[in-house]
């Protein structure tokens, strides 16, 4: 497994349920090699302008992501995932657009 690829994984909702989604892996997370992750949706309004991004038809690396159809790849929807728990390798995304994902996580993180 490597960062920038997308897997199934069960995740906890807002409303509390278990539900199998595409993660996107963003880094392994030592010692044990969880993944930090974070989830896909294909609920486009939920899209926060100028942090998540929507991956979709029009786009280079769409078509290795190996999506149904346009997805927000939402970046504050964030977990470490153990690596038992992600399943079945759906596709990946381009190194650009993993390297300017996790530019936008560490200068969110930044303190002002």
């Amino acid at each position: 497994m490597n960062a920038g690829e997308i897997r199934l994984s069960p995740l906890r909702q807002a409303d509390g349920l278990i539900k199998t989604r595409p993660v996107l892996l963003l880094r392994s997370a030592p010692p044990f090699g969880d993944f930090i992750a974070c989830g896909l949706s294909t609920q486009l309004q939920q899209e926060v302008k100028g942090f998540d991004e929507i991956i979709g038809p029009d786009d280079a690396d769409f078509s290795t992501a190996r999506l149904r159809q346009s997805s927000l790849i939402r970046l504050a929807f964030l977990g470490s995932i153990p690596a038992r728990n992600l399943h079945g390798k759906l596709g990946w995304i381009s190194d650009s657009r993993l390297s300017r994902l996790l530019t936008k996580l560490a200068d969110f993180f930044r303190p002002n």
